[in-house]
């Protein structure tokens, strides 16, 4: 009986892997979409908080059991098609799995990976370059676009030191408001926010072409801080065409015997309201990404989704792509 027992959970846990490899969009309702018509666009690679969904020791999920209810931690793609140009934005834990898919919703052209662009120095946002490392990819010279304090980080602490010394990756310093102009048509700008910082600084970044832009900031400590600071929500939502925002917890009760102040990230309720005096077309523009596995918004059937839905917002899904021109 425990020998059944065991190559049951086995078989679980290899069909939950396998799904994974074979379509890391597959978690919070998402699929591999064909290539879009458009030259440069972005796509969603991952959705999840830093440690995805389920989260270890959280054996009650039941997205052990079940894929589809599973999420990689949060990635966004950046193409240039016309360029042959690929970039991603942070380098999740999941990396491998984002960077085959990837490759699979551009046709399977196997681009070189032109560039990383970091937020900051949080488990989910750049243990992936470990991955370019002597000891899986053997990277050359990978672009790593990096604030200063990050860059500092990398360079000074093992084992990302050593991705700097084989030069699996090369350090590319960014300076807040500065865009980086990566081909003809296609810029992204960093611009700095307020969010934990034990120890690098945190930013968003504008990706935008001739014709459209999209926002990407998956953490941020408060709207009202960063206002503080002279930023402004209402004018990131109307100076831009779409926005993958910050929606950790939908809202403050999510985990019982955690001191959420901690852990301060906005509410997707709280954003919501923020923004609910904006027309329709402005509310439409943004995406909640970067749920904690305890979000009930990860299920598009879930109260939270609809709620979302029905004020005129959305919840980002893993394979959806945005054109940029």
């Amino acid at each position: 009986m425990r020998r059944i027992y065991i190559q049951k959970i086995f078989g679980l846990i290899t069909a939950a892997a396998l799904a994974a490899c074979q379509n890391p969009a597959a978690g919070t309702g998402g699929s591999i979409a064909p290539a879009p018509a458009c030259d440069i666009f972005t796509a969603v690679l991952g959705t999840g908080q830093d440690a995805g969904k389920p989260q270890i020791s959280v054996h009650s999920d039941p997205a052990w059991a079940d894929p589809s209810q599973s999420a990689l931690a949060v990635s966004l793609g950046l193409i240039d098609r016309g360029a042959e140009a690929r970039y991603i934005l942070d380098a999740s834990p999941d990396m491998k799995h984002q960077l085959y898919w990837l490759d699979q919703l551009d046709d399977g052209r196997g681009f070189a990976l032109d560039g990383v662009f970091l937020t900051h120095g949080h488990m989910g946002h750049y243990l992936g370059l470990a991955h370019l490392g002597r000891e899986a990819m053997g990277a050359k010279s990978i672009p790593v676009y990096a604030m200063p304090k990050m860059a500092d980080f990398l360079e000074n602490n093992g084992p990302w030191d050593q991705l700097v010394a084989l030069k699996n990756i090369e350090i590319q310093r960014l300076e807040d408001g500065d865009a980086v102009k990566l081909t003809e048509r296609l810029s992204v700008t960093p611009f700095a926010v307020p969010h934990r910082g034990e120890y690098t600084e945190t930013v968003g970044y504008r990706m935008s072409s001739d014709a459209r832009s999209a926002i990407y900031l998956p953490d941020i400590d408060s709207w009202t801080e960063w206002e503080a600071q002279g930023g402004s929500l209402q004018s990131l939502v109307e100076d831009n065409d779409r926005l993958y925002l910050d929606a950790t917890f939908f809202s403050g009760a999510e985990l019982p015997g955690r001191d959420m102040s901690l852990i301060p990230h906005p509410t997707i309720s709280t954003t919501m309201a923020a923004l609910s005096h904006l027309p329709d077309a402005q509310r439409a523009k943004v995406h909640f990404i970067h749920m904690n596995h305890s979000n009930p918004a990860h299920d598009p059937r879930s109260a939270a989704s609809q709620e979302i839905a029905q004020k005129g917002f959305n919840v980002a899904r893993s394979g959806e792509v945005f054109c940029l021109d």
